[in-house]
């Protein structure tokens, strides 16, 4: 299935299943993804997907229930569709016991549970998409699934077999008198390295004052902890991007946020750049009182 340019994947399957999630994860691993396309409009756009006029070379459309009649037509429309355009049905399935905790604990409404009740509509849909799910190419039971487990299964499926997927980096420099930022991957503590707050010439500037630089590589352990700290992050990145993580957020402490963090991060910026990650830097607190 890796062979995706040119291919139109639909994602089908038990409301509850995860195909929300499915589709957020198809689209970090580049697909184009259409969420509740009606089925009158299945055919012209498996024809643009073929034809290469839509943006991307891979594409995803999400279809259920929500689609009027969607049981009984979309079975035919898929045989016709094969004949047209190279087509990969993924089934989400999922046990019932699982899918009447997930509506009970987000509380969304069961698009057919109108005239029943949560568990009659849990075992109505199952009949309704019987057909559906023996005609899938791939079938998925996400009952014991965490959200991450289903992205790695979606990637191992269908990321090309050349492409490793990007992970973006955010670089948070801060001062640790300042207060803890939130939301951290992962955070280092540089308050042992040579200070400059202590040089009054110094004390007014930045960690990318070149000055302020110099003075801080000039501390004995400031070089030897750094190419230990790029070492660890060249190593474990890769492995973060095969979990399938998108995003990570790296975050540089010192006392004030203003010199060491600043110099940390502006360094990790251009040493981590140079190895392909897009990465962007925020200095939380480079310009607060000190």
């Amino acid at each position: 299935m890796k062979d995706t340019e040119g291919r139109l994947l639909i994602v089908t399957g038990l409301s509850g299943s995860g195909k929300s999630y499915a589709a957020h994860a198809l689209e970090d691993i580049g697909y184009v993804t259409v969420d509740n396309l009606p089925l009158s409009l299945l055919d012209a756009y498996a024809t643009e997907v073929k034809a290469g006029r839509v943006a991307r070379a891979r594409n995803a459309v999400v279809l259920d229930v929500r689609n009027p009649d969607f049981a009984e037509v979309f079975p035919g429309l898929l045989e016709q569709l094969r004949r047209s355009v190279p087509t990969t049905l993924l089934f989400l399935e999922c046990e019932d016991r699982v899918l009447l905790n997930r509506f009970s604990e987000t509380r969304r409404p069961h698009p057919l549970a109108t005239n029943r009740t949560l568990a009659e509509a849990v075992a109505f849909e199952r009949r309704l998409l019987g057909e559906v799910k023996e005609r899938a190419d791939i079938v998925i039971d996400t009952s014991g699934m965490t959200v991450h487990e289903l992205r790695s299964a979606l990637a191992e499926s269908f990321r090309d077999a050349n492409d490793p997927g990007v992970l973006a980096l955010s670089i948070l420099s801060f001062g640790f008198k300042h207060g803890m930022p939130s939301a951290l991957d992962l955070c280092f503590d540089v308050r042992f390295l040579a200070n400059p707050h202590f040089d009054p010439r110094l004390r007014p500037r930045t960690g990318k004052d070149a000055e302020v630089a110099r003075y801080i590589e000039a501390g004995e352990v400031t070089q030897k902890y750094y190419d230990r700290l790029l070492d660890f992050l060249s190593w474990c990145l890769p492995n973060y991007r095969k979990e399938n993580r998108s995003y990570l957020t790296i975050a540089v402490g010192c006392t004030g946020g203003r010199h060491r963090s600043v110099y940390i991060a502006e360094r990790l910026k251009r040493d981590l750049s140079s190895l392909g990650y897009p990465v962007r830097v925020l200095h939380r607190d480079e310009n607060k009182e000190f």
